[in-house]
């Protein structure tokens, strides 16, 4: 019975990302009716299903940290390439969306799927432990890529309102690119041990002994599936969009609150990835998942908008309001203190999804 079920696990897997793939063709740029909305939906919650299995297969395959890495920036090139095309098409109305959705990405991946994966680990384990000194590399260059990108474009006098010159724009592009080439090449060769999950008693565990590791064609077969099915669940995600702004304007609710809903769509794998990790007592893939999407949103998204400012008509704008800084302040903050001792209890979860809740609310109610 259990050899039957594997088949078919395969061909749902391996069908759903293709049929997202065609739908996305059909439905790309067209108004869509009710019933097409719903189908769009069901096959986008399909592909977000299926990129999380070949994520699986593929982290598997290469191990960590690599297989996070791998999820992480399939999902952001693709979200990139995403805002990028948004951007040509909204003129001045889009200034405001790269800015949006990356500050949107950080709060979800460093409050939302953080506090997630810390609750849901304490509470089935006792307490969620990790490793200090990874995660708190990739907090620190998280952290120093949001405030480059995203704080200091509101206190620059050399261009009015919150915008980057072109100078100081190219500056943080490439200081984006090196930060985050600096930290892939620390967390896949230097310091690998850094980002693995280790034991209660602070032992790396360095392998998975439960299951024999998929063969190279398998893992590339997956790998391949992994990419078509994001670029249904991004595509198909911005297909609904639409719908979504209606839904937002019908019940009176902030413009803000579509792009946030459109992130959440977009970071589903990634949150369904890292809650499954978190359950399995894997904390550190999960941090490994969450703090490298926000990294990866912020190191990816500057230098593409900026490259892609060259052509596109209308400002740029990157700088935080004040309300979002202090939420990016005290997220910073409270994640500082969540690291460095290592080990988690279930109310630095609590703070954490506090912190994306009022995240939300303000969204709603600025």
């Amino acid at each position: 019975m259990i050899d039957r079920r594997r088949p078919l696990a395969a061909q749902w897997t391996t069908l759903v990302p293709l049929l997202a793939a065609v739908l996305l063709v059909f439905t790309w740029g067209r108004d869509l009716p009710g019933p097409v909305v719903a189908l769009v939906t069901l096959v986008l919650a399909g592909a977000v299903l299926a990129a999380v299995h070949h994520a699986e297969v593929v982290a598997h395959r290469v191990g960590e940290p690599f297989g996070s890495l791998v999820l992480a920036v399939a999902v952001t090139i693709i979200e990139v390439a995403l805002i990028v095309t948004l951007m040509a098409d909204g003129g001045d109305k889009s200034s405001t969306l790269a800015r949006d959705t990356v500050f949107a990405a950080v709060m979800i991946t460093c409050n939302g799927i953080v506090g997630l994966c810390l609750l849901v680990a304490s509470l089935r384990h006792g307490t969620a432990v990790f490793n200090p000194e990874g995660t708190g590399a990739a907090l620190a260059t998280v952290a120093t890529l949001a405030t480059l990108s995203l704080v200091l474009p509101t206190f620059t006098t050399s261009k009015p309102g919150p915008e980057f010159s072109t100078v100081q724009l190219t500056f943080a592009a490439l200081s984006s690119l090196v930060l985050y080439g600096l930290f892939v090449t620390t967390q896949t060769v230097r310091h690998r041990d850094y980002f693995l999950p280790i034991t209660r008693h602070g032992e790396v565990i360095t392998a998975e002994a439960h299951a024999e590791a998929p063969t190279a064609r398998t893992a590339l077969t997956s790998l391949g599936l992994l990419g078509l099915a994001l670029v249904g669940v991004v595509g198909l995600a911005k297909g609904v969009s639409p719908t979504i702004e209606s839904g937002v304007e019908a019940a009176g609710l902030h413009h803000a609150v579509v792009g946030v809903i459109i992130a959440l769509l977009v970071l589903l794998p990634e949150t369904i990835a890292a809650l499954r990790s978190a359950r399995r007592d894997r904390v550190q893939t999960s941090l490994n998942l969450a703090l490298g999407s926000a990294m990866a949103s912020i190191g990816l998204t500057i230098p593409a908008v900026a490259l892609a400012s060259l052509w596109l008509s209308g400002p740029l704008v990157l700088g935080l309001s004040a309300v979002h800084m202090v939420l990016l302040a005290l997220t910073v903050v409270v994640a500082s203190l969540t690291v460095v001792p290592g080990r988690a209890t279930p109310l630095q979860g609590g703070v954490h999804l506090v912190l994306f809740a009022a995240y939300l609310e303000l969204a709603i109610n600025p």
